[in-house]
């Protein structure tokens, strides 16, 4: 007799339902992360679109060299020296645009089958890479300017006016080129003395022509001013310069601007008396300073001493120390007692600015010393110091402005919000995938299930023919 057994052909489909289990699974794994990267990649796109830096354009005239007075609207500027040394900031540089490259992949893995039921599949949240760090654009136009103060010597008591130069040094910060215009206001007491170039416009006001400019480009130029002999009188005195940039594409003009300080020497010189001030400093904090002032009695006798601060608008002594008395907001006066011949006193005052004080530093103020002896004509003499601010140093100029939001936040794709455009068309993909996705997965245990279910069902045995003789 015979007898035939047919279950290696149901075996046989049995294994080959597993395979088919496996790789359904894997399509669907690998399918469901890819929702992940499609909305990953558009993001890294427009995050290195929106931190590219605008290019510069090249080219850029030089200064010109020799200006011409033109009238009351001149149309060149004065003429130009070298910078100088100690001040040559570096050569500009250009930081390369950052790079953002899409994640890897993952690699995808194989398995050998197994005939046990597949566990559940895990979730794989989406990967998204962060956003690059966002780089301020390169100003299209920029300038900014720095003076030197008008320091007189001891000649100046000798002489009926003194005629000295302004040194101020003008650099285009921006990335183009641009004309660079310059204007300077004088104190009273002090006037221009023939600088070409530059023309009177009224109230102490000059303006000057304007220089083609490179974009980096650094260089001075000196303006020939005038002290009038009894300009010492009205200390202390300071004046400004403002310059601004036009530059093609950039809708109006940017500027910048810095006061200097009119320094005199202690004098008129009178015998018997000596004076001494040191310079006033604000740090970047803008807090309180002080200032230190020495009166000397060089004479043969005794005499009373007194100091009196003056200072300019917006800078006051706000708690005057013990003898001294506050005249007005801006002048201060103090009483030393009597200073024994060949004896010097010195005084600290605490001294205090406001913002808007600080951002036209340099200024200047002025202290003026007095002795009154028991007999005899009381010595008087004055001189200025120098009030500075790093507030008028950190104030950036730049156009446009750069960016207020914080490093690496995105502002929001107004069309992946409404769900228009690019951003509508990469969430509609993403959706359609999560639902191919998802419909793989269910194939898949559907399969398993009804491959478990027969095999279940099936007798100990097997089926088997009847025996045949």
């Amino acid at each position: 007799m015979a007898r035939v057994d047919v279950r290696p052909g149901r075996r046989a489909r049995d294994r080959r339902a597993v395979p088919l289990l496996a790789i359904g699974l894997a399509v669907g794994l690998t399918v469901a992360a890819v929702p992940g990267w499609a909305t990953a990649a558009p993001t890294a796109a427009r995050a290195a679109s929106t931190t590219t830096e605008p290019a510069g354009e090249p080219g850029g005239d030089t200064p010109t060299a020799d200006p011409t007075d033109t009238g009351p609207v001149p149309t060149e500027a004065p003429s130009t020296t070298a910078p100088p040394p100690e001040t040559t900031p570096p050569a500009p540089t250009t930081e390369p645009a950052p790079t953002t490259t899409a994640p890897e992949q993952p690699a995808p893995t194989t398995a050998a089958p197994t005939t046990a039921a597949p566990p559940p599949a895990p979730s794989v949240p989406p990967v998204r890479p962060s956003a690059p760090a966002a780089t301020p654009p390169a100003p299209l136009a920029g300038v900014s300017v720095t003076t030197d103060d008008i320091t007189l010597t001891a000649a100046y008591w000798n002489a009926p006016s003194t005629v000295t130069t302004l040194r101020v040094t003008i650099t285009n910060t921006g990335a183009t080129p641009a004309r660079i215009g310059l204007a300077y206001t004088l104190p009273a007491g002090l006037s221009d003395a023939g600088t070409a170039g530059c023309a009177l416009v009224g109230g102490g006001q000059h303006r000057c022509g304007e220089w083609a400019s490179a974009p980096g480009a650094r260089f001075s130029t000196l303006l020939r001013v005038r002290v009038d002999g009894d300009a010492w009188k009205r200390m202390p005195l300071s004046g400004s310069v403002r310059v601004t940039a036009t530059a093609p594409g950039v809708p109006g003009p940017v500027a910048d601007d810095e006061g200097f300080a009119v320094l005199f020497p202690p004098g008129p010189p009178v015998p018997g008396i000596r004076l001494d001030a040191d310079a006033v400093s604000f740090d970047i904090s803008g807090g309180s300073s002080g200032l230190d002032v020495r009166l000397g009695n060089t004479g043969k006798v005794d005499a009373e001493g007194r100091i009196e601060v003056v200072l300019p608008a917006g800078v006051t002594v706000p708690t005057p120390p013990s003898g001294c008395t506050a005249i007005d907001p801006s002048r201060t006066r103090c009483e030393l007692g009597t200073l024994a011949a060949g004896r010097t006193a010195q005084l600290r005052l605490p001294v205090s600015a406001t913002p808007e004080a600080q951002r036209q530093a340099p200024l200047a103020g002025a202290v003026r010393g007095q002795l009154d002896p028991r007999s005899g004509r009381a010595r008087q003499v004055q001189m200025s110091f120098r009030i500075t601010a790093a507030a008028a140093l950190a104030t950036p100029v730049a156009s446009p402005p750069a960016p207020t939001g914080s490093q690496g936040v995105l502002a929001a794709d107004p069309a992946a919000v409404s769900g228009d455009g690019e951003g509508g068309s990469v969430r509609r993909t993403a959706i359609l995938l999560i639902v191919v996705s998802t419909l793989l997965v269910v194939f898949a245990l559907t399969l398993a299930t009804t491959s478990l279910r027969r095999r279940m069902a099936a007798p100990a045995g097997g089926p088997s023919t009847a025996p045949t003789e």
